[in-house]
């Protein structure tokens, strides 16, 4: 967008240029993200846009936009600089400290809720494993009504994201944080769990020289990469999470179609489970697995 003070820039005018100038760059969803930025910058719902294209933004704004906009081609991740991202329908505080949310997440909580509906204790006890923005035990916190939640990461300032998310969706009282590695970060003696979820890393090191540049370059790795195959962490979850677990409890992860093979034969492996299978996401990926321990 020319900064030249003698053109004055209406809503429309803006979106326009802007959506051109991110298809130009290769930025997928360009229009959908100049809609977020321009927003955020106005403090608006994307939607009030609309019904607002004559309207020239105040010059503070205007600038605030530009240096987005600058910064978005260059590779930021939108949500970061919006400060936030939609999850399950729910706005979700985001920042380079914790992992952007994603659609495909999403089928894990489903496959959770679903899991519930059949229990009858109250309250149903839930481990979230790596909890970063805290997305999937936040929504799991409004969608069950009767349960508890134990949400852990090995990052702070990742918890202090949770945490925030937490009170703003009303659901605090439902969820405690720890801090530590996975499961070990759970107070010595704590009581089995009906369920434990997890969306932990699951990128090899291997691998990332093929993992795109925009998540590479902002999102945290420890978010992202597990040792050299990109199992390692997911081998010790599985492992791990039986001792958690009651008899008929459930252990579901979100990783990756590549590795996901080796991760349903941890599972198929370990005595400790009576059962797998496996949930594809929204593009028919192998995404989601779900180990069911066994009926002492």
């Amino acid at each position: 967008m020319p900064e030249t003070p003698e053109q004055t820039w209406n809503i429309k005018q803006l979106l326009d240029w802007t959506t051109d100038f991110f298809s130009k760059s290769t930025i997928g969803n360009a229009r959908l993200e100049a809609e977020v930025l321009l927003a955020e910058a106005l403090d608006c719902q994307r939607i009030e846009l609309y019904t607002r294209f004559d309207e020239q933004p105040p010059a503070e704004q205007l600038t605030e936009f530009r240096a987005w906009v600058k910064r978005r081609a260059a590779g930021e991740p939108v949500a970061y600089l919006a400060g936030h991202r939609e999850f399950y329908s729910l706005r979700f505080q985001v920042d380079s400290n914790v992992l952007i949310p994603r659609p495909e997440t999403e089928h894990l909580v489903v496959a959770a809720v679903e899991f519930t509906k059949s229990l009858t204790c109250d309250p149903i006890r839930i481990i979230d494993v790596g909890t970063g923005s805290g997305c999937i035990a936040v929504t799991l916190a409004t969608l069950i009504e009767n349960c508890k939640i134990a949400a852990t990461d090995i990052s702070e300032p990742a918890l202090e994201i949770a945490k925030s998310n937490a009170t703003n969706h009303g659901v605090d009282p439902k969820i405690h944080f720890f801090t530590g590695d996975l499961l070990d970060a759970l107070p010595a003696g704590s009581k089995p769990v009906h369920l434990i979820v997890s969306n932990p890393p699951y990128i090899g090191e291997r691998e990332i020289s093929t993992v795109d540049d925009q998540v590479k370059n902002h999102e945290p790795d420890i978010a992202l990469f597990s040792g050299p195959d990109g199992t390692e962490i997911i081998q010790r979850l599985v492992d791990d999470a039986a001792q958690f677990l009651l008899p008929n409890g459930a252990l579901m992860f979100e990783t990756s179609p590549i590795i996901m093979d080796r991760c349903v034969n941890f599972v198929k492996n370990n005595p400790a489970y009576s059962g797998v299978r496996v949930i594809k996401d929204y593009s028919g990926h192998d995404r989601i697995v779900v180990a069911t321990k066994t009926d002492d």
